[in-house]
């Protein structure tokens, strides 16, 4: 079977999905515009470049004959977009025989709210498409205000023997250590996160607060630590290669994901936290109150509320039991719900459902 993923090349979520793929026997290429390619990923995953003739969103739709052309040299038995504002529009504008679409977050929360003619791209993209995906329910719902298809929920889900819980892990009451591994903007919540935290510490002096990822507003939010007295117990570690990752969460206490708006769509990073048995404070926003267990796994709070954040970093650092079994939760919910491979092959499932053709290997 041959795929064409028409997405991001420099995403880490289209690069994860390609070389599963490959690694099940596909023929897989990436048709991606210049300023969205890797050199790197290229390397691993076969990947065209698309021309870019005119700017913003006319780049999409003036890029269709070209995309057209590669298709019918190729020949893939699916072409699947990614992101229905854009690659998705683009992808429907080729009329493709089998033409799979997947929302991400904005591109079906906020744009097609922005005005009619939205609206009206995003219907005709969903009306275009073989089969529609979402990677949360929540995002499924949003989705079926513009069509009345069944869409598919198809989670992102992560890579369990790489997030899995520390070995022989000791739980160290005399330092909490609240964390989170995001891109450092407002929409994650990070401001929120550094107030929640000086809250809590000061009752918790034993505690410090450890931000992994980088961002525009990294020195607005170095700056506000400083400005609230916690600069000398936070750390800000600025980008890790993604096989670093699992290592920075596994040496939290407490995992947080205080984001602010419902784009966060599935909540990648929690699920990849409750899978190495940290417990998560998240709050209700998007897919995040979906994906995590509310007093079970983690705890849920509101959106911008900084003292809700640290409400909920003092009951858990009070208790290593609750922690203990917050943890524990978190791997077997995720185990049961979330592990990338079976997520993979659902959606690889779905394409032997409208194509006919199984045994994919």
């Amino acid at each position: 079977m041959k795929i064409a993923i028409l997405a991001p090349s420099k995403s880490i979520h289209t690069h994860k999905w390609a070389l599963f793929y490959q690694s099940q026997g596909l023929e897989i290429k990436v048709y991606t515009f210049k300023d969205h390619y890797s050199e790197e990923n290229a390397k691993q995953v076969p990947t065209e470049i698309l021309p870019k003739l005119l700017p913003g969103k006319a780049s999409y739709l003036a890029a269709a004959p070209a995309l057209k052309k590669m298709l019918k040299e190729w020949n893939p038995d699916i072409l699947h977009s990614h992101f229905i504002s854009s690659y998705g529009l683009l992808g429907a504008l080729v009329n493709y025989k089998k033409y799979f679409v997947s929302v991400w977050g904005k591109d079906i929360f906020v744009f097609p709210r922005k005005s009619k003619l939205n609206q009206k791209l995003i219907e005709f993209t969903l009306g275009k498409a073989t089969a529609i995906c979402s990677t949360s329910k929540i995002m499924a719902k949003e989705t079926n205000l513009y069509t009345t298809r069944p869409i598919y929920v198809t989670p992102f889900g992560v890579d369990i023997e790489a997030f899995h819980p520390a070995i022989n892990a000791e739980d160290a009451d005399d330092k909490i250590i609240v964390g989170t591994v995001k891109a450092l903007e407002d929409k994650y919540g990070i401001a929120d996160l550094v107030r929640g935290f000086a809250y809590f510490h000061k009752e918790f002096p034993n505690s410090e607060l450890l931000i992994t990822g980088d961002g525009p507003q990294r020195k607005e939010y170095e700056q506000l630590a400083k400005e609230l007295e916690i600069e000398a117990v936070t750390t800000f570690t600025g980008r890790v290669p993604n096989t670093e990752v699992p290592n920075i969460i596994r040496k939290m206490t407490i995992f947080a994901v205080p984001s602010t708006e419902d784009s966060e769509s599935f909540g990648v990073a929690a699920v990849e936290a409750m899978a190495c048995g940290i417990p998560v404070v998240v709050s209700n926003a998007g897919g995040l109150p979906e994906v995590v267990v509310q007093n079970v796994t983690g705890i849920v709070t509101d959106k911008e509320s900084p003292e809700q954040l640290a409400t909920a970093f003092k009951k858990l650092a009070r208790s290593s039991e609750l922690r203990a079994s917050m943890g524990a939760a978190g791997v077997a919910h995720v185990k049961e719900n979330y592990s990338w491979i079976d997520n993979a092959n659902y959606m690889l499932s779905l394409y032997e459902k409208y194509t006919g053709k199984g045994d994919l290997k």
